[in-house]
């Protein structure tokens, strides 16, 4: 029976990693398909502390992986098709791994962003199409700018891009914006943010250095257009990945993790999450790098002081 187990590859999981193997309790962590989480696919970071040049996305990941094997972390790849959270030790089914058994859990299996589905889009990922305003914004001084959506997180980052495009076009599928009307009169009285709604995205068009332009077809003619610009953010939102935890960890309204107030406990003793599965309001890599330091801390915790509850039952 393992001490504890950490599913998921982000910063987070890794951050958690990094702690528990330093502590001597040689975590076990479980990478899916897609290791390294969101930055994997973002090409240079910027904004992770005490890299002044930056720093690749994918290498990022790699040295954080490094530094939880060197102190001892310990690393499988498998599916984790569903978990028994319902007593201690918990059960784990992973696929190619068969159950594992451990007396804690953290969850950092973060949360995928939604793309529109069309094509050029998966292709052209850190070529000019993004999902995260906050990190890749400031590739695109003076360039035109395009953010697919209508909700709040599609006005909030058009704002946010408007600071550095030479102009942003929010481009929505209906006329009407999801958008609470705070965000959308925000929106509205930026002079940098110019609208092309009714229009619903068909391809992303790209060349050698990158995105050039979106098709979209106007819903009211049906004629397709080309928008030309340099840069493409979809905003449509997030989903979290917990479909696996079987509705067994409460969730908010959005299916985000909840935790504890300034904790990472979720409502089961002994289980932690930590990064984007439960923070749809920030989602940085610094941020969740801070959330997994907490969760192993916690975790640690809690392992001292149920093996102290045993060892007093036992003389009990």
């Amino acid at each position: 029976m393992l001490k504890t187990v950490i599913i998921g590859t982000g910063p987070g999981g890794l951050t958690a990693a990094i702690y528990l193997a330093r502590a001597g309790l040689s975590p076990l962590v479980i990478e899916g398909p897609e290791p390294g989480g969101q930055l994997t696919t973002t090409t240079e970071v910027e904004n992770f502390p005490g890299f002044p040049d930056g720093i690749m996305g994918p290498e990022l990941m790699a040295n954080m992986r490094k530094q939880a094997e060197r102190f001892g972390a310990e690393f499988r790849t498998g599916w984790v098709n569903s978990v028994d959270l319902s007593q201690r030790p918990f059960k784990l089914q992973v696929e190619g791994q068969g159950e594992i058994v451990a007396e804690s859990v953290i969850v950092s299996t973060g949360a995928s962003a939604k793309y529109l589905g069309i094509p050029g889009e998966k292709e052209n990922v850190g070529r000019g199409v993004s999902t995260c305003a906050t990190c890749d914004g400031f590739f695109f001084r003076n360039k035109r700018i395009i953010v697919v959506g209508g909700g709040d997180s599609a006005m909030e980052e058009a704002n946010f891009l408007s600071r550095f495009g030479s102009e942003v076009v929010i481009v929505n599928r209906r006329n009407e914006l999801r958008a609470s009307k705070i965000m959308q009169e925000r929106a509205r009285e930026n002079t940098k943010i110019k609208w092309s709604l009714n229009r619903t995205p068909l391809e992303v068009v790209a060349g050698e250095r990158g995105v050039t332009a979106l098709k979209v077809r106007n819903n009211e003619t049906g004629q397709e257009e080309l928008l030309e610009t340099d840069g493409i953010f979809v905003a449509i939102g997030h989903t979290p990945n917990t479909k696996f935890l079987g509705g067994q960890l409460e969730t908010d309204e959005l299916g985000y993790l909840i935790v504890k107030p300034g904790s990472t406990e979720t409502n089961i003793p002994g289980v932690f999450a930590c990064g984007d599965v439960q923070d749809h309001k920030y989602r940085q890599a610094i941020t969740a790098a801070g959330t997994g330091c907490m969760a192993a801390l916690e975790c640690e915790r809690f392992l001292e002081e149920s093996h102290a509850a045993d060892r007093q039952a036992v003389q009990a």
